[in-house]
């Protein structure tokens, strides 16, 4: 609720928000080796990381927990850029999105908007899915609030598949997708 001079308004929160961090001064791409190194003036490995981990900081955790989606996008390489295109096609993708969005209305609502209450049905797990997902959890330290995210994002992962299970294939790349959990803030 927003408070005005002489009345209230609704301001709606459902937005998607995309987030973008440069990169840091210890990172590089080095197009010849085609690897991405870290360097900062001869810093050892701990110094480097140190760096990028203040750098990072920048960004609370319960903040991070709230972003569905963080991954590192590598620079793309300059004869990859003007490779013949062999990959799918945007028809191919909206294809695919429009049926994982029809799975979702069926179900009345998109995933992100899964009610806790029904989280568990709508995202049922086997027990190698189970398993996946504890192991995320324990070691990454996870929180309440991620381990739904996740759950939301692997059930979306599901549906981009046609699946109607989420399997322990879904939670993997779903987890890959907390790329910032797993490398800096543990």
């Amino acid at each position: 609720m927003c408070h005005g001079m002489l009345k209230h308004q609704r301001a709606p929160a459902n937005r998607m928000v995309a987030i973008a961090l440069m990169m840091t001064l210890c990172e590089a791409y080095l197009p010849r080796s085609g690897l991405r190194q870290r360097w900062c003036l001869g810093l050892d490995q701990g110094a480097q990381s140190m760096i990028i981990q203040r750098y990072l900081a920048k960004i609370s955790g319960p903040m991070l927990d709230r972003i569905d989606l963080h991954i590192e996008v590598p620079a793309v390489a300059y004869k990859d850029l003007r490779a013949p295109d062999a990959a799918a096609t945007s028809d191919h993708y909206r294809q695919r999105v429009g049926g994982a969005r029809d799975r979702q209305q069926t179900r009345g609502y998109y995933n992100a908007h899964i009610p806790s209450a029904n989280l568990r049905t709508h995202c049922a797990l086997d027990e190698a899915g189970e398993r996946t997902l504890e192991m995320a959890v324990r070691r990454m330290v996870l929180s309440a609030r991620t381990h739904d995210r996740i759950l939301k994002v692997a059930r979306t992962i599901a549906d981009l598949d046609g699946k109607d299970a989420v399997s322990a294939k879904h939670l993997a790349e779903a987890v890959q997708y907390r790329s910032l959990d797993r490398t800096y803030w543990n």
